[in-house]
């Protein structure tokens, strides 16, 4: 049985269309994998067939079931991902001095929102009869299609940097996937993954040319809005890190859905936030001159050099009113500390980089003290934690002497008057 409410593939490029019940990664138009399709839908059958309690609990992404591009006779393969919470972090309101909330997407089960992707692709792969998986990943979508593949009961065959952090590769390897470490960059780990797969016809996960994946990261767009509703508003801004440029691009798609159908009254700005030394979308939706294929920044999640989904991700950016913002290694480092410290949310860089981004933006008047604003947490920070050493300086060594404490703290005496 097919999708009803899918109607084509589009191509972002020439607006040809393809039969969605097929598999296809872009549109054989146009030079390797720049014809990215967009997934188009019924919006009417959605609305007559979405029942959810909007502004009541969300148990899992799958609340939103009538939005996802799977089959109604596919067996879903899901670890209940998605469901995150949105918390009140009024002490990073505090210190930022602007209204702050907290999405943690690194609550998902495998510690990544990458999650909410993975789950469509293994469903999909599996509904299509295909028994191996592939993506390339610098950690955590290899993490993250390995264990659903795992429960899945699929093949997974991994590409990954040489460089990709230690703890990301652990993973894979624990759900039992294939990881094949390139000697190389990222960019050139996922073109080999889409020579394989076209040479031996796994199914390719990556979420920058499978249409379907930025299908899956919208459902934040879709807690999103479902929060807000419970909350009684929107906020102004929705902030995330951007690597590839598919997450916000989904999370915009997702939010904008909600508020076309008249769920919601308002729409949040979405600003994307990016590493200086791996710039390409911002200079591309700032019209700057000089963009090159350089990743060059310890926020792993998000050192993409030529990013594939660059045409949604600046879609997202202007259609929102929104903007992009660049920040530096030692601002991110400095806001993995922060938000840890004030709100116990332990985030991996690329995780962090949204508060990093919130700064700059008050900085830069971008945005205003008066407003509300939602980082999205996209990684739980034990994925890194040699960043999280670089950020906090590490611990302090002392012999097994009282004498040591004092020396730190001042005796228990001094304590208690300063106290």
């Amino acid at each position: 049985m097919g999708m009803t409410q899918v109607t084509t593939l589009e191509c972002t490029l020439c607006g040809v269309e393809y039969d969605p019940n097929q598999i296809i990664y872009t549109c054989p138009e146009h030079e390797g994998v720049k014809g990215i399709l967009e997934v188009t839908y019924d919006y009417d059958a959605i609305d007559d067939a979405f029942d959810g309690d909007l502004g009541g609990p969300i148990s899992s992404q799958w609340k939103y079931e009538a939005f996802l591009p799977v089959a109604a006779d596919a067996d879903v393969v899901t670890l209940n991902e998605g469901g995150t919470d949105l918390f009140d972090a009024p002490n990073l309101s505090d210190a930022l001095g602007v209204e702050t909330l907290v999405k943690d997407d690194g609550r998902n089960p495998t510690g990544c929102f990458k999650d909410r992707a993975s789950a469509i692709a293994v469903t999909k792969a599996k509904h299509a009869g295909r028994d191996i998986i592939t993506c390339a990943s610098t950690g955590n979508a290899a993490a993250s299609l390995s264990g659903y593949a795992a429960r899945g009961g699929m093949d997974c065959r991994i590409f990954v940097p040489g460089d990709a952090p230690t703890g990301k590769l652990a993973q894979p390897l624990v759900y039992g996937a294939d990881v094949l470490a390139v000697n190389g960059s990222y960019d050139e780990a996922y073109d080999l993954s889409v020579e394989v797969t076209e040479k031996y016809g796994w199914y390719n996960r990556n979420a920058a040319i499978n249409p379907f994946q930025v299908e899956g990261k919208r459902t934040v767009g879709h807690e999103l809005a479902d929060q807000s509703i419970a909350r009684g508003h929107v906020p102004d801004w929705v902030v995330f890190s951007m690597g590839d440029g598919c997450t916000i691009a989904g999370a915009w798609k997702g939010f904008k859905e909600f508020y076309d159908l008249g769920y919601v009254d308002d729409h949040p700005q979405m600003l994307g936030v990016q590493a200086d030394g791996a710039s390409a979308i911002h200079d591309a939706f700032h019209d700057h001159d000089d963009i090159d294929d350089i990743a060059e920044t310890l926020a792993d999640s998000i050192a993409v050099g030529r990013p594939r989904n660059t045409l949604k991700a600046c879609r997202a950016l202007e259609q929102s009113g929104g903007t992009s913002v660049l920040v530096s290694d030692d601002e991110i480092l400095a806001a993995e500390k922060l938000l840890g410290s004030t709100e116990g949310i332990y985030s991996e860089p690329a995780g962090a980089a949204p508060i990093a981004g919130v700064q700059t933006a008050l900085d830069r008047g971008i945005i205003e003290q008066d407003e509300t604003v939602v980082v999205v947490s996209t990684g739980f920070g034990l994925k890194d934690t040699k960043s999280a050493e670089k950020a906090t300086g590490g611990v302090d060594r002392i012999d097994p002497d009282i004498a040591e404490v004092e020396g730190l703290y001042g005796t228990a005496e001094e304590a208690a008057a300063d106290d």
